[in-house]
């Protein structure tokens, strides 16, 4: 009898291992099978030298000098009209918000939707105490080894810049659109964009406008980031997160030190217990929406084991998920993450304070709200005496745009033949961007930089040392004059 329970028991985990293997052999590669454009000839000296000077226009974000950031963007301003003369001859331009740009390039069939390209002029500020760890000046538009280095190279101004060239190229070719493509450039997405792109929005709200898709800064092709993958992977984001950041604030009877309550009672202790209990319960999460849609995409690339876990969730997704938890980026994309910020309590050694506060930062998820991580954070904190409450506004996530558009397959289609060893995927945004203003007057909305960005490069925007490669300027300048010619048919 035993012995016939463990034939059966084998023949099962045989069928099982079969179906497995035949379920994951039959998940072919989902790649767009198009052929390599031939190489663009591109001014590199020319856009490499735009590129520098661009960077040398001290367009940072929040300055206390408003008169002093102003004549940085139109230093700006006035380069964009020198070094694009076809351009501003040609397309309609207007300054929204004080130094928000936009531009149209007026389509001769208004049947078709308008499109927009996106772009920011705002950099963020050189961290206090690290301008001497920079190799360069931070803001000198130094060229040297192959690279324009400098603030805002990667974050945004090279999607400003080689948008321009590209337009550029175009318009001096006598390439007339069907479609109208504007190109939006805000000033203050570092900040939020509350005075430029959403004030653009406003307007294009009340002239009617009603965008088939837009594209702005985001993912990039990522090379060695993904473990598993050999490729290159050109992640093209869906939708980005949302962000709130909440304050913890417990309160208790202050006094001397010398007679401490008991365990739990005094601010200090009840808070920690409470950031300790958020600590241990990661809110819910898993493999869905622009995460599934991903793992699908690049799952028929991987080698064989891996392969076969992400083809077959439907008996491996616990193990899958708890394996992906383990990993920083992983876990972010597929749940709302809590980031315990700031921390201050007491104003003397000898003294039990009366207050303790905290401020926890929350990436939202799609899916999730400011509201429902506010529920969660309260039910598992457990504690009464602890107020939670938002610490500014925040904002709730982006709409999540669909991989199975016409907009996307054209995305797609360009990245693979501009970069053809490149896999291309979904993705999921975890920061922030001037898209999810447009969610209310476009179709779709995608984050994606047409540039190479191995594992150090994901330091570099907003850290020390950033810069970009000569040869990562006309990459994209190729990737949107592909793109832009496809689009203005």
């Amino acid at each position: 009898m035993i012995k016939r329970q463990l034939i059966v028991a084998l023949a099962l985990l045989a069928l099982l291992a079969a179906a497995l293997v035949a379920n994951t052999l039959r998940q072919g590669s989902r790649q767009l099978a198009v052929a390599p454009l031939p190489k663009l000839a591109v001014d590199a000296a020319g856009v490499t030298e735009t590129m520098a000077a661009a960077v040398r226009a001290k367009t940072v974000s929040g300055l206390l000098d408003p008169a002093g950031v102003a004549v940085e963007f139109d230093t700006l301003h006035a380069l964009l009209k020198t070094r694009y003369p076809q351009v501003h001859a040609t397309l309609e331009r207007e300054v929204i918000g004080g130094h928000s740009l936009l531009y149209t390039w007026k389509g001769s069939d208004p049947q078709l939707r308008p499109v927009a390209l996106m772009a920011h002029q705002d950099v963020v500020p050189i961290a206090p105490g690290t301008e001497a760890l920079w190799k360069k000046p931070p803001f000198g538009g130094i060229v040297d080894g192959g690279f324009v280095w400098g603030r805002g190279t990667l974050d945004d101004k090279s999607n400003l810049i080689t948008q321009l060239e590209a337009l550029e190229m175009l318009v001096k070719a006598g390439v007339k659109p069907k479609r109208t493509v504007h190109f939006v450039f805000g000033h203050d997405e570092e900040v939020g964009g509350q005075r430029g792109v959403v004030q653009i929005v406003q307007l294009l709200q009340q002239r009617g406008v009603k965008l088939e898709w837009v594209l702005d800064e985001g993912l990039a092709v990522t090379e060695g980031v993904m473990p598993g993958v050999r490729q290159p992977v050109a992640l093209v984001g869906l939708a980005e997160k949302g962000s709130v950041s909440l304050k913890l604030t417990a309160t208790a009877a202050p006094g001397h030190s010398s007679m401490p309550p008991g365990p739990g009672q005094g601010a200090i202790g009840r808070l920690t217990a409470a950031l300790a209990r958020l600590d241990a319960q990661p809110l819910p999460g898993g493999i869905h929406g622009a995460a599934a849609e991903m793992f699908q995409a690049v799952a028929p690339e991987l080698p064989f084991g891996q392969r076969l876990a992400l083809s077959n969730l439907w008996l491996t997704r616990p193990l899958v998920e708890r394996m992906l938890s383990q990993g920083a980026a992983t876990n972010a994309m597929m749940r709302t993450t809590t980031a315990m910020t700031m921390l201050n309590a007491g104003v003397k050694e000898n003294v039990l304070p009366g207050r303790a506060e905290a401020v926890v930062n929350f990436r939202i998820l799609p899916g999730d709200s400011i509201e429902s991580v506010q529920t969660a954070v309260k039910r598992i904190v457990a504690d009464d005496g602890i107020a939670v409450s938002p610490l500014g506004p925040g904002f709730n996530p982006s709409r999540l745009s669909t991989s199975r558009s016409d907009a996307f397959r054209l995305i797609e289609r360009t990245v693979r033949e501009v970069f053809p060893d490149a896999i291309v995927a979904p993705g999921l945004m975890l920061a922030a961007s001037d898209a999810r203003h447009f969610d209310g007057i476009s179709e779709a909305s995608f984050r994606f930089m047409p540039i190479r960005f191995d594992s150090a490069d994901l330091q570099r925007p907003h850290g020390t040392d950033e810069r970009i490669a000569v040869d990562q300027l006309v990459d994209m300048v190729r990737f949107y004059h592909r793109l832009l010619s496809q689009t203005a048919q």
